[in-house]
């Protein structure tokens, strides 16, 4: 063929090419845009997440959701005012309307480095390293599950609340384990007092007893004593002295209480900010554990409200030596509000329970102690069999603190009231 006749063919050839080779390039660039706003939106996804977090972790760890105000009384915890802590910022409206689990997942990704700068005001000069904290807290993890193995059996014949606390439980931070020593309940016996004034009327059915003080005394007895670390020292005279006699403490007592209420700042509470009530606790309470002394949380005032406070799970996340027993507070005038507060700390915490004050209390709209005696007297009758029968709770103490009006004591004009005779006659059922 002649190249005369292949010229026009070739030019044909040539504009296909040419007008064909824009397109594919058009198309490329398309997907490749698409591909870049894809990578670009998940970018930006991501980061607004982490800054959400990051927000809430290092704006304010203990935000609260607005809580009734309660009625001005004179009691231990009574009333709470949230202590904040020293990140308080403007963000703790919006923090306060996140829900507990955004709250968990930041304050998962909270860093110990707050609790290690203060504990330096109270711990010994040697720290504890990072992987010495992550394989004690792995082996304490695996404590705490033979403790769920032991009470599986039990747990199955609690509400539903209850069964599904195993799959809470392990689903909690590798710090949550119990004592070697397993010895929940003192003397075998649950029932016991807060505050000694009715002990020798009923020191023979109960099994423990304590007076807010790191030495309890007054008394002797088979009941056992229980210490507790009040407060930092800082609230009054009489916290600086309970300090004081905390630190000289030399023989590690069979169990330890933790801090009254620190997560409020009204009469009564304790009033410490988390990291500072976590680094006391792992230069004051923690070293106790390794000496064979089974150790209970601090009492939270807001009661189960705490899921909307966070204290007690932001200082779980801060402390090197984690507690065996959870201890609580109820004040309320019903059994479904009682088990309310259980069922949220031990789904929480997956741990033993000490109710170590209980009162009867309308704290629907405020905080009113009950008056009625009729109804104080159902109310025992009710919460000892409550208390007695389910497996999570392994002691409980009638409270005897302040501020609970005049019908709720166990001891008055030197001798039982009715409200403790009502209680005698109930745990005597049992012990």
């Amino acid at each position: 063929m002649q190249l005369s006749t292949l010229l026009p063919i070739l030019a044909l050839l040539a504009t296909q090419a040419v007008s064909a080779n824009p397109h594919r390039r058009h198309a490329a660039k398309a997907v490749d845009h698409a591909r870049a706003v894809e990578r670009l939106a998940t970018a930006i996804d991501s980061r607004e997440a982490h800054r959400r977090a990051a927000s809430i972790a290092a704006g304010h760890p203990r935000a609260l959701e607005t809580k009734p105000k309660r009625k001005v009384v004179r009691k231990r915890g009574s009333t709470c005012r949230a202590k904040a802590t020293a990140a308080t910022t403007a963000s703790v409206t919006e923090a306060a309307a996140t829900t507990t689990s955004s709250y968990e997942a930041a304050a998962a990704a909270t860093t110990s480095s707050t609790a290690l700068e203060a504990a330096e005001n109270y711990s010994n000069p040697s720290q504890v390293s990072q992987t010495q904290t992550q394989d004690s807290n792995q082996n304490q993890n695996n404590n705490q599950n033979n403790y769920q193995t032991q009470t599986s059996e039990a747990a199955e014949s609690q509400a539903s609340a209850t069964s599904t606390s195993a799959a809470a439980a392990a689903s909690t931070s590798a710090a949550t384990s119990t004592s070697n020593n397993g010895n929940y309940t003192p003397n075998g016996i649950k029932a016991g007092i807060a505050g000694g004034d009715a002990y020798d009327a009923v020191e023979a059915h109960i099994g423990w007893w304590y007076d807010w003080s790191a030495n309890p005394s007054g008394h002797s007895g088979t009941p056992i004593a229980v210490p507790m670390l009040w407060g930092d020292g800082d609230v009054d005279a009489a916290d600086a002295s309970r300090l004081a006699v905390f630190k000289a403490i030399t023989t590690a007592p069979q169990y330890i209480m933790g801090f009254e209420e620190p997560d409020c700042s009204t009469y009564g509470s304790s009033n410490i900010a988390v990291g500072a009530a976590a680094a006391l606790w792992n230069a004051l309470i923690g070293k106790w554990k390794a000496q064979g002394s089974t150790l209970l949380s601090p009492s939270m005032c807001h009661q189960a409200a705490d899921q909307y406070t966070g204290y007690l799970s932001s200082f779980q996340s801060q402390i090197t030596v984690p507690w065996d027993i959870t201890n609580i507070h109820i004040n309320k005038n019903s059994m479904e509000g009682v088990n309310a507060d259980i069922d949220y700390y031990y789904n929480t915490f997956g741990k033993p329970i000490w109710v170590t004050e209980f009162a009867c209390v309308d704290d629907s709209t405020g905080f009113v102690p009950c008056d009625n005696q009729d109804a104080i007297n159902s109310f025992i009758k009710e919460i000892v069999p409550l208390f007695e029968n389910d497996t999570r709770v392994h002691a409980y103490a009638y409270s005897n603190g302040e501020g609970l009006g005049d019908v709720w004591p166990m001891w008055s004009n030197g001798a039982l009231s009715e409200s403790g005779s009502t209680y005698l006659e109930a745990i005597k059922q049992y012990h």
